[in-house]
């Protein structure tokens, strides 16, 4: 697609990955809204990336229609959708909460999902839209502790392969990109961004997929990509 003059809505663009995601598509031309659920913080990723802010979270669903009123009045259509917003959780699977699923498929699943399935009634009426899914190494190979959310990217990259059946017929191309590690407030009690050290994976290296997998010409796709700090342990 030609990043310039389009249309992307990229949900938890107020830290990490969608605000760095934001930053880059707005710095290549393109109208660019994100949502948050810290109007503060929101507020200060709109000033630093010149994107649209909307206070909304993907997890409730009034949020997600505003969401959507908003960014037809204000972007006056859409082209695509980065499904960013994502929280995580790390327990042994015995220390595992009823709540703790709950709480990280309402956003990581469900919100992703109906986020989805709105803009691609925008889509098929135009006969064109992109969907980017920010999913996670963790949905290729589960690890200790990671039940609940590797459980969540795992049904994200199922949903992302139902996604590619359903609408590629009407040309509407959808991307998983599952980052390795990488240095954001998810991993933070404080919600506060990382540092990353120099061998690790940043939130830019991330927006860089993002921004590589869109710039394609339409009449091709990439269906899954995942990012890996070269040498992590070095």
């Amino acid at each position: 697609m030609n990043v310039k003059g389009s249309k992307i809505l990229v949900t938890g663009g107020s830290l990490g990955i969608g605000k760095a995601t934001a930053k880059l598509l707005v710095e290549n031309g393109a109208r660019v809204a994100v949502t948050g659920r810290d109007e503060g913080r929101l507020r200060r990723a709109a000033d630093e990336t010149g994107a649209f802010p909307i206070m909304a979270d993907v997890g409730i669903p009034r949020d997600v229609e505003k969401t959507y009123e908003t960014v037809m009045a204000e972007l006056g259509g859409l082209d695509c959708l980065v499904n960013n917003a994502g929280v995580g959780c790390a327990r042994r699977m015995e220390e595992a909460l009823w709540e703790d699923f709950e709480k990280v498929f309402r956003v990581n699943v469900y919100g992703a999902a109906i986020m989805a399935a709105r803009a691609v009634e925008i889509f098929k009426k135009q006969k064109y839209g992109n969907i980017v899914n920010i999913g996670s190494t963790a949905a290729l190979k589960g690890y200790e502790g990671g039940t609940v959310y590797a459980a969540s990217k795992f049904a994200l990259r199922g949903m992302t392969q139902c996604w590619h059946i359903e609408l590629r017929k009407h040309n509407i191309r959808v991307v998983l990109i599952n980052p390795s590690e990488v240095a954001t407030a998810i991993g933070s009690v404080k919600r506060e961004e990382r540092v990353a050290p120099p061998n690790k994976l940043r939130s830019s290296e991330i927006a860089h997929a993002v921004m590589s997998v869109l710039a394609m010409d339409d009449r091709g796709f990439i269906p899954e990509l995942s990012v890996w700090a070269t040498n992590p342990w070095s």
